[in-house]
């Protein structure tokens, strides 16, 4: 039997070790902590520590036990955050370090089922059957080992293939306010894109939202080829986040498999409120319209995660809604993501109100890798075709109020030609997919020239 004075010893010795070490070697010789308050949904943790990152189990006198994760520290203090219910919780709960970081189970036997943020089952479908554990964090990719987007993706809309073409391998933000069809928009690209695996993200969103987008716009067939991570709204935020890097790192696994991935995130605006709430939660003072810097940095690190891998490796081709809050498309979240990601596609609220959906508009819509992917004709035919939607909407007072006399200027008269055509072109019942053939053959129509070849 050891005595009271010499385990002291060994838990004093044993402290002057780093911490993985002190954990692998003697784990019953951690030392515990104690709750000592909570402010908000900030856990504060004395007598022990542990690492950024970390995970903690907290004991409840009535018998409960919950993990949290380790988000802050300040001199003797770890900060904590949970993932569950707090209810129950009370002063000078245990606190013990567990000594392990967050993973992301992965597997071929994800396919088809609805996962919450911490990657259990939402379904009814029986437990998980996977063997293989990832980092919730990923694995940076060397820039210069990355594939290049050379090769067109068909996500079956219309108006993306011909005028916003999208390759295999890049990052789109979708962007737009409440209530304009993006959930619809990306449901259609769910299930015409032409890809291996897809994988959804539905992050913050209402709750009814979720069901209905797994039942009715994926739907039983398209849920056969998608793995669905939902966080709720009323999640905690860690959970919101967590929710986010695991549907990206699932992503990340399927491409390591050499495997062509669609990762199809809604909304990357959520992300970065969840991260903000937990940012002010343990004190980051907040810098633009109420964002801490971290968050600002959080966005790329997950983003740049996304895309080709490596030569020989599988692709993940992204998209990510972007809420624009009062339709400001200057949002300090809309703003960074339209730096860090390859392409722009928004959604107009007016087009939306006249029934016009999807309600895309070309006019500031751009994909950055188009003329890398596309041939001259198809690029000539698109420029055409977005010259024309732009002429008759800058000059659309003056043609509505009759003060343009046909014939002053052959671009607009044009432009008022065709207009019509335009319009329907752009288009697309939500059941109705279009492949990049038939978008290029009814966009040569419209413009009524003959392609003189193509890829």
């Amino acid at each position: 039997m050891v005595r009271p004075e010499k385990n002291r010893s060994r838990i004093w010795l044993n402290r002057l070790k780093p911490y993985s070490q002190r954990f692998a070697e003697a784990p019953d010789l951690i030392v515990e902590g104690r709750l000592s308050r909570m402010i908000g949904l900030t856990l504060e943790a004395v007598g022990c520590k542990a690492a950024i990152g970390s995970r903690c189990r907290i004991e409840m006198k009535n018998g409960r036990k919950i993990e949290a994760e380790v988000v802050g520290f300040s001199s003797d203090r770890i900060f904590l955050m949970s993932a569950g219910n707090l209810h129950g919780l009370e002063p000078d709960c245990r606190v013990i370090p567990l000594g392990k970081n967050s993973l992301a189970r992965v597997g071929h036997s994800l396919l088809g089922r609805v996962l919450d943020g911490s990657g259990k089952p939402l379904d009814s479908k029986g437990p998980l059957k996977t063997d293989a554990h990832i980092s919730l964090d990923g694995t940076p990719i060397n820039p210069l080992t990355r594939k290049p987007i050379r090769t067109a993706l068909d996500v079956g809309v219309r108006a993306i293939n011909s005028l916003l073409c999208v390759g295999r391998g890049q990052r789109m933000g979708l962007f737009a306010g409440t209530g304009v069809g993006k959930s619809i928009l990306l449901g259609m690209m769910t299930k015409f894109t032409s890809a291996d695996i897809v994988v959804v993200g539905l992050i913050g969103e209402r709750g009814r939202e979720v069901n209905e987008f797994v039942q009715k716009i994926l739907g039983e067939e398209g849920l056969k080829r998608a793995v669905v991570v939902a966080t709720p709204a009323d999640d905690p935020p860690l959970m919101r986040v967590h929710g986010a890097l695991l549907a990206t790192s699932i992503a990340e696994y399927f491409r390591d498999q050499g495997l062509d991935v669609l990762l199809l995130m809604d909304s990357l605006t959520r992300f970065a409120q969840a991260h903000r709430e937990i940012a002010l939660a343990i004190g980051e003072p907040p810098a633009t319209k109420g964002y801490p810097p971290s968050v600002f940095a959080r966005l790329p690190h997950l983003v740049e995660r996304a895309g080709n891998g490596s030569d020989g490796g599988g692709s993940i081709t992204a998209f990510y809604t972007v809420l624009t809050e009062g339709d400001d498309h200057n949002d300090p979240i809309a703003d960074s993501a339209r730096g860090v990601l390859d392409g722009h596609i928004f959604l107009s609220r007016s087009l939306a109100e006249s029934g016009h959906f999807p309600a895309i508009d070309i006019e500031v819509s751009v994909s950055r890798v188009m003329p890398d992917i596309v041939d001259s004709d198809h690029m000539q035919m698109a420029l055409e075709m977005r010259r024309l939607y732009s002429t008759y909407r800058q000059n659309q007072d003056l043609i509505s109020v009759g003060a343009y006399h046909p014939g002053s200027d052959p671009r607009i008269d044009k432009a008022i030609e065709k207009n019509a055509a335009i319009l329907e072109f752009l288009k697309q019942d939500m059941n109705e997919a279009v492949d990049i053939g038939r978008s290029l053959q009814e966009l040569e129509r419209v413009l009524d020239l003959k392609k003189q070849g193509g890829k």
